[in-house]
Parts: C-alpha cells; structure tokens; sequence
C-alpha cells in the first residue's frame, strides 16, 4: 500500500517505556506494572499495554496513505486520511482489554496456550477520529443498515499487519454491519490517542476502536473495509479468540461450534498489591479497575478482606470530581472504573474483589469453571494474599 508497509523484520520497531513487563520480544506484547493502571483514570499511551503479532507497521507518507472499501457495496472506494480528516471528530473514552488479560492465573489451575498476560492487559484511553457510521455513510450506506443492497451484512477490517497465524497473510476481524453503521455504538476509525496522533504501537496512521469489545476485533493499521455477507474467515475470527467450556481440549475442539468472542464480561482486579504482600500491621488502601462490555457500567465492586466471608462495597469513580453514576450519561459507558477501599489487616489474610455490572452479571467464584484451553476471559475473583510483618518493610 503506498504511503504504509509492513516490515520482514524487527529492525525497526519503535522506542518502548523500560517498565513495561514484556512477555514476548518478537512479536512486542508487554503490559505495564498493575499499579500504573490506579495511578490515573486515563492509561498513559505508553503504559498502554502493547499487544502485536508482527513487526509494527511503518508510515512512509501518512499523505499518500488509503483505507480501500471493498465488496458488496455498490461502488469500491478509496478514503484517503485528508477525507477521514474532514468528517465530524468524535471523542470516545474506552477500554480495550485484550481477551487473554489475567492468563497466567489461568494457566495455573491446567496449562493453556497464549501470551502470559498478568492483570495488566487492559488499559483506558481517549480516542478520537470519524465514527465508522459516517464513513460508511460517505462510501453509500444508511445509517442503522442491517444488509447493503447486495447483501453485505458484516463489516471486514483488514491490517497492513502480517502475521504467522494467516501463514503470512495479513490481520484481520469483523463487527455485524448493524453495529457498525449505527452511531449510538461509538465505532471509531481513530487517528488520536490521548489527545496526541496514535503511535505506531496503536495503529498509526489509522485504526478501529470498538468499544465494549475484545481488543482483538480493534483492528489496527487498517489497509482495508470489506463488505461481506458472513462473517470474517480469518484465523483470530475463526480459530481463536472463542469461548470453550473446560471439557473441550486440543484433541477435541471443533472451533465451528463456538461463535467469535465480541463484548467481554464483567470483569475487576486489584492493583494496588501484588499476588502475594507482606505489610505492617493498620490500614492498608485497596485500588483496582472495573469493567464490562458492551456498554454496561459499574453497579458495584465488592471487596473482602477475610478470604470471602464478609465483604465492603468499594467507592468507584471516573473523572475526577464527578459522581460516577453507573447508567448515567454523564458517565464514560465504554470506559472502566477505579474503585478504592480501606482496610484494617492485622493478620494474614486473602484478600478478593468481585464487580457487578448494571446487567445483575457478576464474576465467577473461581477459575476452575471458566477455565479453558485457549485461556481467554478470565473473569473469576480477583484475590491477593497480604502477610503481616513488624520489621522495617
């Protein structure tokens, strides 16, 4: 594509923050400390976590640089960024959470397959750009279209991306067309992150936000917009990214059977302590994140500090001196929550937090029922273990 290639090689990936934990070189995937995430509602783009299944994209002129719009649509088209530029500039606060965040808890009750993520494959951002229902509209479909005139019904984001996992072939992932051309569901092509032009960790030039979904169908990079009748055949669309029950292993698995993953569930954890503490007797601050998909706010986040007989509804919070009302529109629906409580420890102890959603959904007891072999959307209650020292600390 003129303007945007994809490297052979990793020879020229961009800088990264040193304290990025990094759980895989080539490709980069490296998530930050767990308590970077509570140390502000929106994630600093470089304690993003950074999440790629080749060599990152290069943008040689982002001015020659086109999304082509391709299949059942009545004129192919090209969009140039100047065109993407001159519709309407929508801002949306959202969270992207990849759906292997909290794998390696996983991984410890029976061994899965995937990067090893800790809590921290998730983060808040503001994103900017034209909503995708305006860009569709400028290529000749309706707003709140469910099929195109000749047929299309899912919305195709191809990556410039290249990856082993499509034997070379580029990234790719789909969103129904009702979603897609229906303003309401904040769709993004985005081209700002945080205020500032994306990097090229996050897709610069141009890339998908889908809001209170998985991060894997937030396409990045984008090269083109394929209209089609069934959904995206790719290999993250069709042979990954699915919800397995504990029973299915890599002898049996018939990936047909299972639809792609789209919203994530409700889902907390705690970042401000690690798995395992060791802290002076008194009172101790518990922070942590909070979110659902699909637009579903926050009803509460209940937290125990006695292994899960008692428990204390944490204080939650969005922007900064702002009542977060869950269901309010003055909250950040596609966004997560932080939530903090304080707590008297004088012995050791587990301590668990569990969210609801304004839907009733809450997180599961343990791992060991959602467990599966792809080891994707690990919602179960997040515990820590604190140990009570009196030495200097």
């Amino acid at each position: 594509m003129p303007g945007l290639r994809a490297p052979s090689d990793y020879k020229q990936e961009p800088p990264r923050h040193p304290a990025l934990a990094i759980n895989s070189k080539e490709p980069f995937n490296a998530e930050p400390h767990r308590s970077a995430l509570v140390s502000s509602y929106v994630t600093p783009v470089e304690f993003f976590y950074k999440r790629n299944h080749g060599p990152i994209p290069i943008v040689d002129d982002v001015n020659k640089y086109s999304v082509s719009f391709t299949g059942l649509i009545d004129n192919q088209k090209e969009l140039y960024m100047k065109d993407i530029w001159n519709l309407p500039k929508y801002t949306v606060t959202a969270t992207l959470q990849c759906a292997g965040n909290r794998r390696t808890a996983m991984s410890k009750s029976q061994k899965v397959r995937g990067v090893g993520w800790d809590i921290s494959a998730i983060g808040n951002a503001v994103w900017s750009g034209a909503k995708l229902a305006d860009v569709l509209e400028l290529i000749g479909i309706p707003k709140y279209s469910n099929v195109t005139s000749r047929g299309g019904k899912h919305v195709e984001f191809v990556s410039i991306d290249k990856c082993k996992e499509e034997n070379g072939g580029p990234y790719k992932a789909s969103i129904p067309l009702s979603q897609a051309t229906n303003p309401e569901a904040d769709v993004l092509l985005a081209y700002e992150m945080n205020g500032e032009t994306l990097n090229r960790d996050h897709g610069y030039p141009l890339r998908v936000i889908v809001p209170g979904v998985i991060g894997a169908r937030s396409v990045k990079w984008l090269d083109s917009i394929n209209i089609i009748a069934n959904e995206c055949q790719g290999f993250f669309m069709q042979k990954d990214y699915k919800m397995f029950p504990p029973s299915v292993n890599w002898d049996n698995i018939n990936w047909s059977s299972r639809r792609p993953q789209m919203d994530f569930p409700v889902q907390c954890a705690i970042c401000s302590l690690e798995d395992v503490n060791m802290v002076k007797p008194g009172k101790i601050t518990i922070k942590g994140y909070a979110v659902s998909g699909g637009g579903r706010g926050i009803e509460r986040v209940d937290v125990s500090v006695d292994g899960g007989k008692t428990w204390v509804e944490a204080s939650r919070s969005q922007k900064s001196g702002m009542l977060y009302i869950s269901d309010d529109e003055s909250s950040d629906k596609w966004a997560w929550v932080l939530f903090e409580t304080e707590a008297d420890i004088s012995q050791a102890t587990e301590i668990i937090a569990k969210a609801v959603d304004i839907a009733g959904n809450v997180q599961p007891e343990n791992v060991e029922v959602i467990w599966n072999l792809r080891g994707i959307l690990n919602t179960s209650w997040h515990r820590v273990h604190v140990r009570v020292g009196h030495s200097n600390l």
